[in-house]
């Protein structure tokens, strides 16, 4: 029997279809990269806001043609869409066969077997699963879906932050760190199969520990992951300022196989917002952590993002926000314009902005920050970089990959040429001579 994967969403629930996977596979079933080819489709979704609901919902409604037009037999929803909406999912979707909460999804197996036999029966009976998600184990062995050279690894499960805006407290449950141990047996594994650059992730990387060891041991667990391992790049990602503290600033200033890079999601400036947000800590909180960074790591790429038009959000605040933006020059920005969830507190705030008006502010900041983008793109032309080659483009005849300063998926390339092929996992030289808005070109002089 076949089985195909939709994996939808974060990283972190990427990794969640990679434990899926590796169940599957070990159960016996065969992994086929083409759902038309697929007996069951396993769908892990994403459904924290809007857009991420109507992408999981299109995909559903995408397979569910498949099962009727096609040889597919069955479809399975997993993922944060799957817990929020449980057995709505069953009911509008009468082509889904089983959900499985996100505390669940070791029992994908379990989950094929039953929709499978209960075909072969004719029974239309429907499988459910939505075990307590704060007692599932926490990671687990994975097929790795991300290149070999490059991993994410997840260090914790859930949230605590409880941000007015964020339904992830919900679906996710309460913030669990994963035993220090088990994370640093994960990264030699992983190195084993070649990988090269370990992305950190969690929803809030900076907690790491403090359920499990009485205070924030983020810095404790990357000494442990480079004293055990000889991965050179290690990526840290989703971290919350009010958590930066001295000894990880020390830790990635001293650490050479630490990247100088940051994911600091800050979502606003202005204090009537953050605490409008219930964000953790003011805007000089965040205007001293950003200055401490800068100040002891003076290379440090940070990257952050924003919110515009949460409810109550004045032109005054958002002018703060703008300017905030032109002064501070973070060398990655994304912005998201707010989405109203239900069962969030925000959900019921006065001050309800029109979408227009939302996305208008988005395209503000969004232009201001490409202007940012290429000024501090134009300062490395003449420079050598450190490049992680990634492919080839036969038509372009051009190689692609990252630096240090472009985290996977989400930043920019630099595109270089070179006198031979390079293999994908290579660090490479790069000299760079132009910008391409977000993105560098240049030429290859050496590669290990």
């Amino acid at each position: 029997m076949k089985v195909g994967f939709v994996s939808l969403g974060c990283p972190k629930n990427q990794l969640d279809t990679e434990v899926m996977l590796h169940e599957v596979a070990t159960a016996g079933y065969e992994i086929t990269p083409e759902e038309t080819e697929a007996d069951v489709v396993i769908i892990n979704t994403c459904g924290f806001i809007e857009s991420a609901k109507k992408e999981a919902i299109e995909n559903i409604l995408d397979i569910a043609w498949l099962k009727k037009n096609r040889t597919l037999k069955a479809i399975i929803v997993t993922g944060c869409l799957a817990e929020r909406y449980r057995e709505s999912i069953l009911e509008e979707f009468p082509e889904v066969d089983a959900v499985l909460g996100v505390g669940s999804i070791h029992n994908i197996v379990e989950a094929i077997e039953a929709v499978t036999v209960n075909k072969k029966k004719g029974s239309k009976r429907k499988y459910s699963s939505f075990e307590d998600k704060e007692t599932v184990r926490l990671g687990g062995d994975r097929v790795l879906t991300t290149p070999e050279y490059s991993a994410y690894i997840k260090i914790a499960e859930g949230c605590d932050n409880r941000c007015a805006y964020c339904a992830i407290p919900s679906i996710r449950g309460k913030f669990r760190s994963r035993q220090l141990e088990d994370i640093v047996e994960e990264a030699k594994q992983l190195e084993a199969l070649g990988v090269r650059e370990l992305n950190v992730v969690a929803q809030d990387i900076t907690r790491y520990g403090l359920d499990l060891y009485g205070e924030y041991s983020l810095a404790r667990l990357l000494r442990a992951i480079t004293d055990a391992t000889s991965i050179p790049w290690i990526r840290l990602l989703y971290c919350y300022p009010d958590k930066i503290t001295d000894e990880l600033v020390a830790e990635i200033r001293d650490n050479d196989r630490i990247l100088k890079y940051i994911d600091l999601p800050i979502q606003h400036i202005s204090d009537n917002m953050l605490k409008a947000m219930n964000r953790h800590g003011d805007s000089a909180m965040v205007r001293s952590v950003i200055a401490k960074l800068r100040r002891e790591i003076p290379d440090i790429v940070i990257r952050t993002t924003f919110i515009v038009g949460f409810p109550g959000e004045t032109e005054e605040d958002f002018e703060e926000l703008c300017e905030f933006v032109k002064e501070t020059k973070f060398e990655h920005l994304g912005v998201f314009p707010y989405s109203r969830e239900e069962d969030t507190p925000a959900y019921d705030f006065d001050g309800q902005i029109d979408e227009q008006i939302k996305q208008d502010r988005a395209d503000i900041i969004m232009r201001e920050q490409l202007d940012i983008n290429t000024a501090n793109n134009e300062k490395m032309v003449g420079k050598t970089i450190t490049v992680l080659c990634e492919d080839y483009d036969p038509v372009a005849r051009v190689h692609f990959g990252r630096s240090a300063a472009d985290a996977p998926e989400i930043d920019g390339k630099v595109y270089f040429r070179a006198e031979t092929r390079i293999a994908p996992g290579s660090f490479v030289k790069v000299k760079v001579r132009e910008v391409l808005d977000y993105d560098l070109m240049g030429r290859a002089i050496t590669q290990n």
